[in-house]
């Protein structure tokens, strides 16, 4: 992420998933923190910050 605008696509995409709680993208930091109810798998979250156009480093 290098712009407020890249960290609105990411959480915007990860909004998309049922149970993501929260979404609080830094691109300064360049990390993601997302709250999730049970069964929320990480798979699922990497998947979707990729299809967003984003490389998911950890």
């Amino acid at each position: 992420m290098s712009c407020s605008g890249c960290e609105q696509n990411v959480e915007s995409a990860l909004q998309t998933i049922d149970g993501v709680n929260r979404v609080e993208a830094d691109h300064e930091g360049d990390t993601v923190e997302v709250v999730v109810d049970d069964g929320v798998v990480d798979d699922d979250i990497h998947a979707a910050i990729e299809q967003a156009g984003y490389d998911v480093t950890a």
